[in-house]
């Protein structure tokens, strides 16, 4: 037996001295909702259950089965080979089962489930959103959240959200992840400080000791998007402290417009800004830094037919991002 994992639940091997027997609805119904949720703890919400009965289920079915189901991680658990054989068996019969069961309303007059759809503010706002609206006005119901990538990938994993845009691609096995788009950072300032510092020739040359006087606006006081262009460009640590630090790219996008400073910006974010010369790109480096998002899904978000059209429409919209 293995060490409880934060799940609660000990993976079992193969009990060698009884044969497989058939295996209880309720336990088939319980690993189903373990298996779409990537979480013992997800499942439990999900069900309405507590935890510890969600664990014993699953020993309880790991005993009937004589085989492990499910591989701890550090969040969560991913399905074991014969796991995933098993869902796929019996994920269409169990959900006939529980339409006839729960469904005493015609198809076509059946509420929509709303789609719960998490991201980035900015990326939301700009891009997602903008996008989702023709399904919106055709019927889609959708609830959408923001935040940071790793808080919304373990409210991904607890059932909180059908799909996240995601700045990383999540660890392990129990979400799938497909990529967006890729976003190309810029390093940018007004046109009057970049006529103070000489502009994108004299940096080229002096390198970016031609910024050194210039204050820097950012999203965070450990400097992430500005610190990772200079290593991947320059070659270089920053050794820089912000003049202004915004939560909220947009809010740095306004500041460093209205003349604070320069910043390193997602080109997609500043796109129209530096089109109309509200903004100067201050250099243009052959291989530009870039960060790949994902759209991330629960397993268990496919029961609703909406999240599979809000998962295409992105996917395709994404290409021209």
């Amino acid at each position: 037996m293995r060490n409880k994992d934060p799940d609660g639940f000990a993976g079992l091997g193969r009990t060698a001295d009884a044969p497989p027997a058939p295996a209880d609805l309720n336990l088939l119904r319980t690993f189903l909702a373990v298996h779409r949720s990537g979480s013992f703890t997800a499942a439990a919400r999900l069900l309405g259950l507590s935890q510890p009965t969600v664990t014993a289920q699953m020993r309880s079915l790991e005993r009937q089965v004589g085989r492990e189901l499910f591989e701890r991680l550090p969040r969560g658990v991913a399905p074991s080979p014969y796991a995933d054989e098993l869902a796929a068996r019996v994920v269409a019969p169990l959900d006939a089962l529980a339409e006839v069961a729960g469904d005493t309303v015609p198809a076509g007059e059946r509420p929509a489930d709303p789609v719960h759809l998490a991201g980035p503010a900015e990326l939301m706002c700009l891009r997602v959103l903008p996008a989702l609206a023709p399904l919106v006005a055709d019927g889609l119901l959708l609830r959408a959240a923001t935040g940071l990538t790793d808080p919304l990938l373990d409210e991904l994993r607890a059932g909180r959200h059908d799909l996240v845009v995601a700045t990383a691609r999540p660890r392990g096995r129990a979400l799938s992840a497909v990529p967006l788009m890729d976003e190309e950072f810029v390093l940018t300032a007004a046109p009057h400080w970049a006529a103070r510092t000489g502009g994108p020739e004299d940096l080229a040359t002096r390198g970016p000791g031609a910024l050194h006087d210039v204050p820097l606006v950012t999203y965070a006081e450990d400097l992430p998007i500005a610190r990772r262009y200079w290593r991947h460009v320059f070659g270089r640590r920053l050794d820089c402290r912000a003049a202004v630090t915004v939560p909220d790219l947009r809010g740095v996008l306004a500041a460093v417009v209205a003349g604070a400073g320069f910043s390193v910006l997602p080109r997609y974010l500043c796109a129209a800004e530096l089109a109309s010369g509200a903004l100067v790109e201050l250099y243009a480096p052959e291989d530009p830094p870039i960060n790949t998002a994902y759209l991330v899904q629960r397993p268990g978000s496919a029961v609703n037919p909406q999240v599979a059209r809000v998962r295409d429409l992105l996917i395709g919209a994404a290409r021209a991002w």
